[in-house]
């Protein structure tokens, strides 16, 4: 009953935490300083065809599920599946919604945006970090770098990673959606948030005390 009852909690953060990922990116995307790259890229895309931010990043996830689950069934989870979803419909649900109660012209102000900004930010990178943290799969995008890197012995998963995620900027860019300083503050940003959340948050959830090691997450 308690691996249940824990696996519950688990499973909750998840949802909370790619739903909150999804409501601070419709914060951050009109800003105009950048978000994260996947969103960079298939804000571009999804534009470019006319489709809902959701539909093309679920349809894209599906694409390149095919390849996890064909070379590493184990980064699948839970978690992936919320991620393949919710992310993207979460923020055109909240882009929809801030349409239609925040004030007209707030994103042209640039204090405001800076505001809104760091605010928003802060809370997606405390939300990608529980995500993670939480273990209970990864998206198909975080997961093909880290299958390019156990195919391709001579470049390091963290060399893997800068490359996939600077190309999907370019990409992001070529479909006419820049990165901006979002973008660089989210990758730098991660590594310690997730490793602070591991040790403070997700154990005292999870568990009840403060700090667990990888192998009880």
């Amino acid at each position: 009953m308690k691996f249940l009852h824990i696996e519950i909690k688990r499973l909750v953060l998840v949802l909370a935490a790619v739903i909150t990922m999804g409501f601070c990116l419709s914060f951050l995307e009109p800003c105009g300083f950048g978000t994260d790259p996947c969103t960079c890229m298939n804000l571009g895309i999804s534009r470019k065809l006319g489709m809902l931010l959701g539909s093309w990043q679920a349809l894209l996830n599906c694409i390149l599920f095919v390849f996890v689950v064909a070379f590493d069934r184990s980064q699948i989870g839970w978690g992936t599946l919320a991620n393949m979803i919710l992310v993207g419909y979460s923020f055109d649900f909240f882009t929809w919604l801030n349409g239609k109660w925040l004030p007209k012209g707030i994103f042209e102000h640039m204090p405001a945006r800076v505001i809104i900004a760091v605010l928003a930010l802060f809370l997606f990178v405390l939300a990608v970090s529980a995500y993670i943290a939480s273990d209970l799969g990864t998206s198909p995008y975080d997961a093909m770098p880290s299958i390019v890197a156990q195919k391709c012995k001579k470049l390091s998963f963290r060399t893997t990673r800068i490359i996939w995620d600077c190309l999907v900027c370019v990409i992001g860019a070529l479909a006419g959606n820049m990165p901006g300083v979002v973008t660089v503050a989210i990758a730098f940003a991660l590594g310690p948030v997730i490793t602070w959340m591991k040790e403070n948050v997700i154990g005292r959830l999870l568990y009840g005390r403060k700090r667990v090691s990888d192998a009880q997450l």
